[in-house]
């Protein structure tokens, strides 16, 4: 039975660095809402005892690919529990449509989307928290996928808080080039001491991406797609990019916007939504059964 699961995109609605800790990492505080867009996952359980995955990724060996480690990493977990026949296994085919080092937790959202689906499809009956607790490992952002819900974020990202931010529409954009988020944290510039504010504080702020000012230092297309959107909408960073995001009330403005954009650029246009759509799907999926 092939079952189709979504992986949405997020983005971070702001970023702020709060301190470096002892082992490197850094403190933030950040608000994550999902999109009504991203990658889509076909997943069929069946007895094979093995992780197949259908779609390869140039220069991404299985075993380093979040899917086929995400996977794995629940096998291990729920077998040790005594709740997973040896012989589970699945195939896997993704369907990709949101960047590499896009800043929209494409490869994290993927991670999550497996977590959540072969807990369902494997019935290992696994919680919210022990699937967080597994996606952690994986990436910073996998808990908030796994959740479901628009959330703030604390720590390295693990402290999740729910949150209500408006449902905006957003023109999300891509300036051709890849940013890796270690690169960033390493710059000498990076703001790191932005003040630690509770969330009803930073609400009432206008928002704002620490990360900016050093992708656009670094990347020059981040920069001319920044000044570019920010002619006629506020825009942002997401995360550490390289995609960049322009928040609109409608969904006609974003479009009459996405249309002007020179050739170079490529978008495209989606709602926020608090309520995650692989929650949405699982939610479906527990109501028919």
């Amino acid at each position: 039975m092939i079952t189709t699961w979504p992986a949405p995109a997020k983005l971070n609605l702001f970023l702020y660095i709060t301190g470096r800790r002892p082992d490197g990492y850094h403190n933030l505080q950040t608000l994550f809402q999902f999109l009504d867009y991203g990658d889509t996952l076909e997943i069929t359980p069946d007895s094979s005892g093995k992780i197949t995955l259908l779609t390869p990724l140039d220069g991404v060996p299985d075993e380093e690919n979040l899917i086929v480690r995400a996977a794995q990493a629940l096998r291990t977990f729920a077998a040790a529990r005594g709740t997973l026949p040896a012989q589970a296994g699945a195939s896997i085919a993704l369907e990709k449509l949101l960047p590499m080092g896009g800043g929209l937790g494409g490869g994290s959202s993927d991670a999550a989307t497996v977590l959540v689906a072969l807990n369902h499809l494997w019935q290992t009956g696994l919680s919210v928290a022990e699937l967080a607790a597994i996606g952690i490992k994986l990436g910073a952002d996998v808990p908030v996928f796994i959740g479901g819900h628009a959330a703030f974020a604390e720590g390295v990202g693990e402290l999740l808080q729910p949150a209500e931010p408006a449902e905006k529409w957003y023109l999300v954009a891509h300036p051709g080039v890849s940013i890796a988020t270690p690169d960033l944290f390493r710059d000498p510039d990076l703001t790191r001491d932005s003040p630690i504010r509770t969330l009803d504080e930073l609400l009432q702020r206008p928002f704002h991406n620490d990360c900016e000012s050093v992708a656009r230092k670094r990347f020059r297309k981040v920069d001319e797609l920044l000044s570019w959107l920010l002619e006629y909408a506020p825009s942002r960073l997401t995360g550490t990019g390289a995609c960049v995001f322009a928040e609109f009330d409608t969904e006609s403005d974003a479009r009459q916007v996405l249309e002007l954009a020179p050739k170079w650029i490529c978008g495209f246009v989606a709602r926020g939504l608090n309520l995650s759509p692989l929650q949405r799907t699982l939610s479906g999926l527990k109501a028919s059964t």
